[in-house]
């Protein structure tokens, strides 16, 4: 998808940026979809919703981390009722996707969910609801609190990698500290741009701390050292699926206004396979 050149990222570059440095910057963005609470649900697109109650299959166990107890229900996306392309993302046309977590009511947070713990990925969980499959909406297990619902629009948004990301890398090398990407200014306007409760769908994810396709990589490859260069290289194969972020209305607190991040590889998303996306969160 070809983004506009009326686009806010892009004159915000050619604001803060020299001109040639704005421009390969410019050629990193992603567009995405940002989902946001519908202001009238009754005229507005609803595409998914936060909280609730999922509706899962007939024979579908509610999802669980085995030792540890039952995940909780975080959101679901109509596929269906997203734009008929979905940028920069190949979602199924239709079927339903489903977010579980182990959010920590059960055990006070002591139980964790990393991508540098393969013991703990159980903790994360995408399904996928085909459109055709009866379904039937399920009470949450015992001790867990729904969280209260709220319903999502989408539209489209541009993004841009965080400048731990190894496409930025690529593109510019390391960078000093007095590189203009790190200006005070140009940092300032892009916070100011993304600011807000930022749920999203593809796109480029905006972490709270550092690149969360590093975190993703660095555990896929079964954690190696952190300065072993297969990792930057295994973080050019991720993309991102959802991130959901702490969440006022739908009573979510992620740690310290932390955010959940699913990624999976566009060769798995191709075929489906959602079992097969990785899961990180990140707080201040």
């Amino acid at each position: 998808m070809t983004l506009s050149t009326a686009d806010p990222l892009h004159s915000l570059a050619h604001a803060h940026l020299p001109a040639d440095i704005a421009e390969r910057w410019i050629g990193l963005l992603r567009p995405s979809l940002r989902l946001e609470r519908s202001a009238e649900p009754g005229t507005d697109r609803v595409v998914g919703r936060l909280g609730g109650l999922p509706e899962l299959p007939e024979g579908e166990e509610w999802p669980a981390w085995e030792g540890n107890g039952p995940l909780t229900f975080i959101a679901s996306i109509d596929c269906a009722g997203l734009p008929s392309a979905v940028p920069g993302i190949a979602l199924p046309p239709d079927g339903t996707l489903a977010f579980f977590y182990f959010d920590g009511q059960l055990d006070d947070g002591t139980a964790l969910v990393m991508p540098d713990e393969p013991d703990s990925w159980a903790g994360a969980r995408v399904l996928y609801v085909p459109a055709d499959a009866p379904t039937t909406a399920r009470p949450a297990p015992e001790g867990i609190e729904a969280y209260p619902e709220v319903p999502l629009t989408a539209r489209v948004e541009t993004t841009a990698p965080h400048l731990g990301h190894p496409l930025v890398h690529r593109e510019f090398g390391a960078l000093p500290d007095d590189h203009a990407l790190w200006s005070e200014d140009f940092q300032e306007a892009l916070w100011e741009h993304f600011r807000g409760t930022e749920h999203r769908l593809g796109g480029h994810a905006n972490p709270v701390q550092d690149a969360v396709e590093i975190e993703v990589a660095h555990g896929a490859l079964g954690n190696p050292h952190w300065d072993d260069p297969r990792i930057k290289d295994e973080a050019l194969r991720w993309v991102l699926l959802a991130q959901i972020d702490t969440d006022n209305d739908a009573g979510m607190m992620w740690g310290d206004a932390g955010v959940l991040y699913w990624l999976i590889r566009p060769e798995d998303l191709a075929e489906g396979r959602f079992d097969r996306a990785m899961f990180t969160w990140q707080c201040g």
